[in-house]
């Protein structure tokens, strides 16, 4: 009977020591984590210190503010009346406890707020990435394969007027086009007057419309998903197009690439095989950013079609000086960044096996 020699044991060997650098790269990125997010809590708590106003002035009415009464009831009430290093203190042993806090300005947790806000982002965030990333994938290839053509301009002028456009100017077009002058859209909000808000879910209305089998609302929902989608659709996708092309053009350079063109191989097969997954390394970079941009709130968009999301909360958590709901944002947004590059690195080493964990 013939033996199995080294090789065959080989990979069975080396299962252990992946295991083993995947968890060490695991604990590594959750110290990383969790230093991160304290950094984020003393850089944020200083800021608003020294950030001129005053959270009193900013929340109470005028009538209020003459009341001496009301003035120190409200500092006793958040602890305005602490010095900052007592405050930080605070916070943080109700950090530890999972308590974000409650928020000056709606009177509620601030992981309530964030429950309630963080969905409405998601539902532009998810369907606006996944166009992106198939336009954006989808034009860049052919930009670069038909890299000096006609096609491959026509490309890099649209994708450089996207990159130029302001998401409020855009927005504002979209609106003015497809609302004002068509009709075939809603003009914002979440949900048409006639219509309530489905079972909650998972926050996002389209979902739990149809987990309901309320198909009329799910389709109001996606309707005036359409604009918001449409516009940082357009943004994302000329962010991603530039990065694809230049990737891609890289690639193409390369002499195994060559080699695959010199063989005969179908050009389909070469594009499947060695472009699109020798291309798409830094590509995922860019998309994971773009990602975690849209998931932490995109404030213009979001206000001028009167979405409900992450953007504006975060908006009117800072014009109010709100301390507890501008933490509880900050920390979610960093931890968003974390967790996408987390995300990213480990699809490296999917996408290219040459790329290690260490």
């Amino acid at each position: 009977m013939r033996q199995a020699g080294p090789d065959a044991v080989a990979p069975t060997a080396s299962r252990p020591r992946n295991q083993h650098l995947l968890l060490r790269f695991l604990a590594k990125k959750l110290l990383i984590t969790v230093g991160l997010l304290l950094g984020v809590t003393i850089v944020t708590f200083g800021l608003v210190q020294v950030v001129p106003g005053d959270p009193v002035t900013a929340n109470l009415s005028d009538q209020a503010l003459n009341d001496p009464a009301a003035v120190a009831a409200f500092r006793e009430k958040w602890g305005l009346d602490q010095p900052v290093y007592q405050q930080y203190l605070h916070y943080l042993g109700n950090l530890l406890h999972g308590d974000l806090g409650t928020s000056q300005q709606t009177g509620r947790a601030v992981m309530a707020d964030l429950g309630h806000y963080v969905p409405a982002t998601m539902e532009l965030a998810i369907p606006t990435m996944v166009l992106a990333l198939l336009l954006g994938t989808g034009i860049g290839m052919l930009a670069a394969v038909r890299n000096g053509r006609i096609t491959d301009q026509l490309v890099r002028i649209g994708a450089l007027l996207g990159l130029s456009a302001p998401p409020f100017w855009l927005s504002l077009v979209v609106l003015y086009v497809f609302f004002y002058k068509l009709g075939i859209a809603p003009s914002g909000g979440r949900l048409s007057t006639d219509f309530s808000p489905p079972p909650t879910t998972t926050g996002m209305y389209t979902v739990d419309a149809a987990l309901a089998g309320q198909w009329d609302v799910a389709w109001d929902a996606a309707q005036h998903l359409l604009l918001p989608v449409l516009v940082l659709t357009c943004l994302t996708v000329a962010m991603l197009v530039r990065f694809v092309r230049s990737s891609m053009l890289e690639v193409l350079q390369q002499d195994y690439i060559r080699a695959a063109y010199a063989k005969g191989l179908p050009g389909r097969t070469v594009l499947r095989r060695h472009l699109l997954r020798a291309g798409l390394v830094p590509v995922i970079t860019v998309s994971g950013l773009a990602f975690a941009s849209l998931l932490s709130g995109t404030v213009l968009v979001e206000n001028i079609f009167g979405w409900p999301g992450l953007g504006q909360y975060a908006f009117r958590s800072a014009t109010a000086l709100d301390l507890p709901a501008i933490l509880g944002v900050s920390l979610f947004v960093a931890l968003v960044y974390t967790m996408v590059n987390l995300t990213v690195d480990l699809l490296y080493g999917l996408i290219d096996p040459r790329i290690r964990l260490s």
